[in-house]
C-alpha cells in the first residue's frame, strides 16, 4: 500500500473520535442515515480551526493585503505571507521566493505551460504525459502544444494502473522536453515512483511538472529531495479552503520566466512606455487573491503537521487495508487500479450497476463517493470502462463507515437482482 516510516502508528480509536470532533460537517445525517464521506479525493473536509482563521480574519482583520500602511492592511499582509512561509516549511522549499500563491492545481499547470513551456518550445518538440493524469495535467500541455507547434506523447500504463517507467524511458529523446506526472493518480490512488522518473528526466536535461494534489493530504513531500522543477497542489485537497493553490518551482526557472497574467500587485512600476515587473514570487500573483482562503489554508497545514503526516498515513493505509478487503468480498465487484503502492483510493465497478446509478443509491444509505470518470477519461478509456465509482479514505473516516459502504453496496446489489 502506502510507503511508512517504520514508526508510523495509526490513530487509536478515542484518537480519531476526538479528530472528528474537529469536523463540523461529518456529524449530520443525510437522507435519514448518518453521514459517510467517502469523497475525500475530490474535496477534504475543514476542521474548525481552518473554519475560525478564516471567520476571524473576516471579522477582524479584512482588508486588501501589501498595498495598506493602515493596521488592518498590515495585519492581513502578514496573516497572508505567514501562509507562504508555512507552505515554505510543507514542502522543505529552498526559499519562500519559490512559493505562488494560484487557485489550485489547475491553475498552477496552466502557468507553468504558459509562462516557462510556451516560450520555450518550438516545432516537432515533444512532452510527455502519462495515461494516468487528471485532465489539469493534460489538457493544458494540450493547449500549448497547439500553440507552438509541440507534440504531447503519452506514456502507458500497466493493467495494475501503473505507469510503465520502461516505457516511459524508450520515449525519451532528444526532442522531449517537458515531462507532466502526477505524483499520485487521482482516479486509482496509485502512488508513482516520481523520484525515479525525475532523476531520468533530469539526467537528459528535461524539465519536470508533478501534479501533487492527491500526493500533499496523504505523504510527507520534499520537493528538494524529488529533485523535480515544478510541483503544484490545491489547497482544498489538504484540508483546506477551495480557491487556494501552490506553484513550487525552481528558482532560477521562474526568475527567468516572464509573467502570465497582469495587473495589480505583479508590477513594480507601470507607465504607457513600459511596465516592470514585480520581484518573486509577486511577479505570478496578479490581482487581489483569496487571503481569507490562505489564512485557511495556512490553519490546515498546522493541523495535519500538529497530527503528522507520518500517522495519518498509517491510519489511512490501515483504512485502505479494510476498505480493500470488504469490498473484494462483494459479489460482482472489481476494484480498478492494483498497484502495490496506493494512496487511501479505491475505484470499482459492480456488474450490471452503472456508477451513477450507484452513487445515487449509496447517497440514498448516507454515503458519500463519487461517480464518474473522475477528469481523468484516458484511464477510464484504458481499463474499458464507461466510469468508476471511487471511495476515498482521510484520516477522520473509520472502519464503521467503511462498513455503511459495503452495506450499502449490498441493498444497491439487491435492487438490480
Amino acid at each position: 500500500m502506502t510507503l511508512l516510516p517504520p514508526d508510523a502508528t495509526p490513530f487509536s480509536a478515542s484518537e480519531i473520535a476526538a479528530i472528528r470532533a474537529d469536523f463540523p460537517v461529518l456529524h449530520q445525517q443525510v437522507n435519514g442515515k448518518a453521514l459517510a464521506y467517502l469523497d475525500n479525493a475530490a474535496s477534504a473536509q475543514h476542521p474548525r480551526q481552518v473554519i475560525d482563521a478564516e471567520a476571524e480574519y473576516y471579522r477582524h482583520d479584512h482588508a486588501n493585503i501589501h498595498r495598506g500602511v493602515h493596521t488592518l492592511s498590515q495585519r492581513a499582509t502578514d496573516a497572508f505571507e505567514a501562509a507562504r512561509h508555512k507552505l515554505q516549511h510543507f514542502l522543505h522549499a529552498r526559499s519562500h521566493r519559490e512559493v505562488i500563491l494560484t487557485r489550485g492545481t489547475t491553475e498552477s499547470i496552466n502557468l507553468v505551460a504558459q509562462a516557462y513551456a510556451r516560450p520555450l518550445l518550438q516545432p516537432g518538440d515533444e512532452i510527455l504525459v502519462s495515461r494516468l493524469e487528471h485532465h489539469a495535467n493534460l489538457v493544458p500541455w494540450q493547449i500549448v502544444a497547439g500553440q507552438t507547434g509541440a507534440v504531447v506523447r503519452p506514456i502507458p500504463i500497466t493493467r495494475r494502473g501503473e505507469v510503465d517507467f520502461e516505457a516511459f524511458r524508450t520515449l525519451l529523446t532528444p526532442r522531449t522536453k517537458i515531462l507532466a506526472l502526477s505524483h499520485v493518480s487521482n482516479a486509482l490512488g496509485t502512488i508513482n515512483p516520481v523520484a525515479q522518473f525525475i532523476a531520468e528526466a533530469r539526467a537528459r536535461g528535461i524539465i519536470t511538472c508533478i501534479d501533487g494534489a492527491q500526493a500533499v493530504p496523504h505523504l510527507a513531500v520534499d520537493v528538494q529531495a524529488l529533485d523535480c522543477d515544478f510541483y503544484a497542489f490545491s489547497g482544498h485537497k489538504l484540508l483546506g479552503p477551495t480557491g487556494t493553490g501552490v506553484l513550487w518551482g525552481r528558482e532560477s526557472l521562474l526568475e527567468a520566466m516572464p509573467p502570465w497574467m497582469g495587473g495589480g500587485d505583479m508590477i513594480l512600476e507601470v507607465s504607457f512606455e513600459g511596465t516592470t515587473f514585480n520581484t518573486l514570487p509577486h511577479k505570478f500573483e496578479a490581482g487581489t487573491p483569496n487571503i481569507a482562503g490562505f489564512i485557511g489554508l495556512g490553519a490546515a497545514i498546522d493541523y495535519v503537521q500538529g497530527l503528522g503526516l507520518a500517522r495519518i498515513a498509517a491510519t489511512e493505509e490501515e483504512l485502505l487495508r479494510y476498505a480493500t478487503t470488504r469490498l473484494e468480498a462483494i459479489e460482482g465487484l472489481s476494484i480498478i487500479g492494483t498497484a502495490p503502492h496506493k494512496a487511501a483510493v479505491i475505484s470499482f465497478i459492480v456488474e450490471g450497476i452503472h456508477p451513477h446509478d450507484l452513487g445515487t443509491i449509496l447517497d440514498q444509505e448516507g454515503v458519500a463517493i463519487r461517480s464518474g470518470h473522475h477528469c481523468a477519461m484516458p484511464v477510464m478509456e484504458f481499463f474499458d470502462v464507461p466510469a468508476t465509482a471511487r471511495a476515498s479514505f482521510a484520516f477522520y473516516n473509520t472502519r464503521a463507515e467503511i462498513d455503511q459502504l459495503v452495506g450499502a453496496l449490498h441493498r444497491a446489489r439487491d435492487l438490480f437482482t
